[in-house]
């Protein structure tokens, strides 16, 4: 069985309660869970997408507001 949970005021607690009998004995084994591991990267969350945009000015990185929204272009330093 595997139970999750974090850490509050240095006390463990469960994410959902454990349904074990009292007085039962356990053992607790402590791991962190680190989030970079097991999320994707944005690579792979967004590699379908990469790349099809066609046709864009040269500046639309610069100036994305512009042509979006009609704000005032940017002017290069």
């Amino acid at each position: 069985m595997t139970l999750r949970g974090h850490m509050r005021s240095g006390a463990l607690v469960f994410d959902e309660p454990p349904t074990l009998p009292e007085g039962a004995a356990v053992e607790v084994e402590l791991r962190t869970i680190d989030d970079a591991e097991t999320a994707p990267t944005l690579h792979e969350r967004y590699s379908p997408i990469v790349g099809i945009a066609e046709g864009l000015p040269d500046d639309f990185s610069t100036n994305h507001d512009h042509y979006i929204h009609g704000t005032p272009k940017r002017t290069s330093p």
